[in-house]
């Protein structure tokens, strides 16, 4: 950026590499400034030692505490270093085994999520929605509003397994059900389709179908060939070979759009190739409410022992302890 011609890039170069600038600018400014503080913080403590002063040593003690959130908060943010991860998020969740109680372990879930969101100041919309036939919801989808919702939310995609004594069985039961948790990132739906000249073959003809005297003869009507994807398309229907040239680029616009379209379904295909059927044997986390209390992750092992706080939107342990794993 302190190059003599920076300025005059292509605006949108010089707003992305702007932007970046500024992301890395808040960061180090961020570490020097918790930096400084613990320095700080570390004369102070001491000095209270020293001169045994309980009130200066319980403010130091506060200090740290707070600086070990904000470096704990800093640190886990370099975690998410994915393109994708700063993008908002798009969640699905889906009843598997289980009947009622797998369709009401869907809106448990869909209330965990969502009390999550609502801890983090992030907005959710809910773009599809089905009941459940007795209780519960078959099946959700909602977008995720917020800095870095998808590389947060990331860790949730899989197979989520609960075990409890289930409130529709009039015998008190033991049940397991299951539920799919699907989360991709938000694509932008601002696709600019940049076509380079020396990737195409224009071609000019004499139209051959209705039109008039003045299209049959003369070459006005032009076919174009896109190199890199084999794409042909033709216009005749217009008088001008300009007017039709410009029509033809249009359609090999929306082509092409249509195509990275397609390029990016693939990509979440492969995304939820590892996403197996929603049964016993392929969860990513059980959570269980009897005959012991207890959430665990089989990805990384850790276990939580406060469901209720878990269910509450209690998921961070969890999302951190996937992030440091991968």
């Amino acid at each position: 950026m302190g190059q003599p011609d920076f300025w005059q890039k292509d605006q949108d170069e010089v707003a992305r590499l702007s932007q970046q600038r500024a992301f890395l600018k808040e960061r180090i400014d961020l570490w020097e400034k918790l930096h400084q503080e613990t320095e700080d913080a570390k004369i102070l403590a001491e000095m209270a030692i020293e001169e045994e002063d309980d009130s200066t040593r319980m403010e130091v003690e506060k200090d740290v505490g707070r600086l070990q959130r904000e470096v704990k908060t800093l640190e886990f943010q370099s975690l998410l270093g994915d393109p994708d991860d700063k993008r908002n998020a798009i969640v699905a969740i889906n009843a598997g085994a289980g009947g009622t109680e797998a369709q009401d372990w869907v809106e448990m879930l869909y209330r965990m999520y969502l009390r999550w969101c609502e801890n983090r100041g992030m907005k959710v919309q809910v773009i599809d929605h089905l009941e459940g036939d007795e209780a519960g919801i078959k099946n959700i989808t909602f977008t995720v509003t917020g800095p870095y919702a998808y590389g947060y939310l990331k860790s949730e995609h899989g197979i989520h397994r609960m075990v409890r004594i289930s409130p529709f069985d009039a015998t008190g039961r033991r049940h397991t059900s299951f539920a799919s948790v699907s989360v991709l990132p938000e694509v932008d739906t601002n696709i600019e389709i940049d076509i380079d000249e020396k990737d195409l073959r224009i071609d000019t003809y004499r139209a051959s179908g209705p039109g008039g005297q003045h299209v049959n003869k003369t070459s006005s009507a032009v076919r174009i060939t896109h190199f890199p994807t084999g794409i042909v398309v033709q216009c005749q229907n217009e008088k001008s070979q300009h007017r039709n040239k410009d029509m033809a680029l249009k359609v090999l616009k929306a082509r092409l759009y249509e195509l990275e379209k397609e390029k990016r379904e693939e990509k979440k295909h492969k995304m939820h190739q590892n996403q197996k059927e929603i049964a016993w044997g392929s969860q990513i986390r059980s959570y269980v409410f009897n005959p012991y209390r207890m959430v665990k992750d089989h990805r990384t092992n850790l276990e939580v022992g406060d469901v209720d706080k878990v269910m509450n939107g209690g998921i961070d342990p969890f999302i951190d302890a996937y992030l440091r794993l991968r």
